[in-house]
């Protein structure tokens, strides 16, 4: 039996239609209007925090193909994504998935995890031409998504170092780590590097030996240097604390809220901040103050306060 696609043809080819880009600053729609207040602020508090640390933030002028590889590109909509790690980025991965495939997808939670996170599935903005960048970049809607960045590394950390599958990130980071960080350890921690402790992993992540080395994995490389704010005006920013609305009001923008909601789904296992409040109580506040630097811009950019439970120096 042939399922008909509810999006029909209006999913593809939207011209004629507003982009979301114009509905977005000129909404059409009083409820769109409200909430297009609330991410002017969150604009706002980017354009600042990047002037405000202009010396450290804009070392970089000219961004390369390299930077670009974790904005998703939605030709149909007109909508650029980019991507962070940890923060409902597979679920995101799976809704452009629906709105590039023209009718090959029509429910973002059939789409199997690991095939969201195929690259091929996804067109990225470093696959284009310099001019087609920058006409990208200049006319479709650009918007990525943020979390309470402690509360993020706790959750990659969680996710890399304490589940036994992840065999590859153990062999690749925690024998590095247990090998830089744990003085007597064991030949078998050296071989296999799954049991990194927290306080191990922080130590990796202060140590300016790991900077120079190579930068950061994705999942705990900072916001800012995935998405480059500083660089690229985004007209939106979604927060993982608000997920549903953010997400919701940008498929809206779109012309296609009607047919299509984010996915929700209570995760159990889903890094609380109660649990960061945890993982930091054996971090020295000297450690912490030093991850804080680190993680700072971050903060900063998107308006999270400095967490109630450091101790910084």
């Amino acid at each position: 039996v042939m399922r008909r696609n509810p999006f029909g043809m209006d999913i593809c080819c939207r011209k004629g239609s507003r982009s979301p880009l114009q509905e977005l600053y000129n909404p059409t729609q009083v409820s769109l209007s409200n909430t297009a207040i609330l991410h002017q602020i969150r604009r706002d508090q980017v354009t600042d925090t990047c002037r405000a640390n202009s010396v450290s933030s804009r070392k970089r002028r000219v961004l390369t193909p390299n930077d670009l590889k974790h904005l998703v590109v939605d030709e149909d909509h007109e909508m650029i994504y980019c991507y962070v790690p940890k923060v409902a980025c597979t679920n995101w991965k799976r809704v452009m998935m629906v709105l590039t495939g023209r009718g090959k997808y029509s429910d973002p939670m059939e789409i199997p995890a690991n095939e969201a996170h195929v690259s091929s599935n996804l067109k990225t903005l470093n696959q284009y031409s310099i001019p087609e960048i920058n006409h990208r970049l200049k006319n479709y809607m650009k918007f990525l998504f943020v979390r309470e960045p402690f509360e993020r590394l706790v959750s990659a950390y969680r996710n890399k170092f304490t589940q036994k599958y992840n065999t590859s990130f153990h062999k690749r980071y925690g024998t590095k780590i247990v090998r830089r960080q744990r003085k007597n350890a064991t030949q078998e921690a050296l071989r296999k590097g799954d049991d990194v402790k927290f306080e191990e992993f922080v130590a990796y992540l202060i140590d300016p030996h790991t900077q120079r080395e190579e930068p950061f994995n994705e999942h705990w490389q900072t916001v800012y240097s995935l998405c480059h704010p500083c660089h690229i005006h985004y007209d939106l920013i979604g927060k993982y604390e608000t997920l549903e609305e953010d997400s919701n009001y940008i498929l809206q923008l779109a012309g296609v809220g009607n047919y299509l909601k984010f996915p929700t789904y209570a995760k159990s296992t889903r890094t609380t901040d109660e649990m960061t409040t945890e993982f930091f109580q054996n971090i020295s506040s000297l450690h912490q103050t030093q991850l804080y630097e680190v993680y700072k811009l971050d903060f900063l950019m998107f308006n999270y306060s400095v967490p109630s439970y450091l101790k910084l120096e």
